[in-house]
């Protein structure tokens, strides 16, 4: 049995991590569920999986889960500050770790268990793309394995299973769906609203990504991620409105491998918990009697333009990671709560990355440091729209 830590049970990531324990529960024990302020779900949780620690960051959710919940377990301990939860991540008892919480707001944990040499299974992509460089230099200092699990890096990650040679690969292609704006005209994107936004037409996720989806800027954080985890520039993007291929690899040979499922997290999931060995996803199988076609085209950088901000940030380097992270999750939170357009995203993200000094990165502080500069400025920018 090794035991889990989920960050961020409640999100769509997290709950996913739990359906796939559900089908190995011989493999598997729940050590730790965290979440930001979803009591309700985490009560449900908490009451299937019997976790040994428990971490809801809002004070007001705390009271409310302990209200709720008459007593706690035998030998279950609910967490109250970051101290504690660092303490647990960093535990020998804790194996695996499942960063499924979103935005910046995972480095730290991510960082401390990368640092106790945790297996970390890594859905929350800004971290590594705002301290992939240092993340890595501190999973090789203290042993620590960083195992993407979103969709696309897994997808290259088993495309990658036996190549021994990293100069036999050329290049790397990430698809991408186009979220739900594919075929609409760019003319029309003024008028476009949150509820649009986050109505994905292929993947069940949260408003934040949903919404990145929807301007590719997931995408162009995930070229970033690409950038650090698989150690190459040489990255793609393709378009792929199905869905089914996840990500492919073309080598030098000029030969492509290419990994693919239906749209399920689970299946990634699965294949992380698991490796080297194969568990049971919970998932179906392609069904190729109802797929007429795949289809696989280039982005239109005109009507998504978030994609290009990608090179140039893995051009400057530093704290332009940082900037670009800041700065994006603002305009997503101000445009869902409806005060910014929706082309108003990109124009204030590379509006304060042209007008930000970039400098090098040398520790989580300069991070931190620049997160908060941006976001000061960007929200300024959002008060004058």
């Amino acid at each position: 049995m090794k035991n889990v830590a989920i960050l961020g049970s409640t999100g769509s990531v997290g709950k996913s991590t739990l359906d796939v324990i559900r089908h190995n529960r011989e493999k598997f024990c729940v050590d730790l569920l965290t979440a930001n302020k979803n009591y309700e779900l985490m009560i449900e949780q908490y009451n299937e999986f019997s976790p040994r620690y428990v971490y809801l960051e809002d004070s007001s959710a705390q009271k409310a889960f302990l209200d709720k919940v008459e007593k706690l377990q035998a030998g279950t301990l609910l967490l109250t500050c970051e101290s504690d939860l660092n303490s647990v991540l960093s535990a020998q008892t804790t194996e695996i770790v499942v960063a499924a919480m979103v935005g910046v707001a995972g480095l730290k944990p991510v960082y401390q268990a990368v640092k106790h040499k945790k297996k970390v299974l890594l859905a929350n992509k800004e971290s590594y793309v705002v301290a992939g460089e240092i993340l890595n230099n501190l999973s090789k200092e203290s042993g620590a394995t960083i195992f993407p699990i979103d969709s696309e890096h897994s997808a290259i990650h088993q495309c990658l299973q036996g190549v021994k040679d990293q100069d036999s690969v050329s290049r790397i292609i990430l698809t991408g769906s186009g979220g739900p704006f594919l075929n609409r005209e760019l003319k029309d994107f003024e008028s476009i609203t949150p509820q649009e936004a986050v109505s994905h037409p292929v993947w069940n996720m949260g408003d934040k990504i949903s919404v990145d989806s929807s301007t590719m800027m997931n995408k162009c954080l995930e070229i970033i991620e690409a950038r650090w985890l698989f150690d190459t520039k040489n990255i793609d993007v393709l378009i792929h409105p199905e869905g089914i291929i996840h990500s492919l690899v073309e080598f030098t040979d000029k030969s492509i491998i290419a990994q693919l499922s239906i749209p399920d997290m689970k299946i990634p999931i699965a294949y992380g918990l698991g490796f080297p060995d194969k568990l049971n996803s919970g998932s179906d199988s392609i069904n190729f009697d109802e797929i007429s076609s795949l289809s696989l085209k280039k982005p239109d950088f005109d009507k998504f333009p978030s994609l290009s901000l990608a090179q140039s940030c893995i051009d400057e380097g530093g704290t332009s990671f940082a900037i670009l992270n800041a700065v994006n999750e603002e305009c997503v939170t101000a445009f869902l709560a409806g005060k910014i357009h929706y082309l108003d995203i990109y124009k204030i993200v590379s509006t304060v990355l042209d007008n930000s000094t970039i400098y090098a990165v040398k520790d989580l502080n300069d991070i931190f440091e620049a997160d908060e500069k941006s976001r000061s400025i960007a929200k300024e920018l959002i008060n004058k729209n």
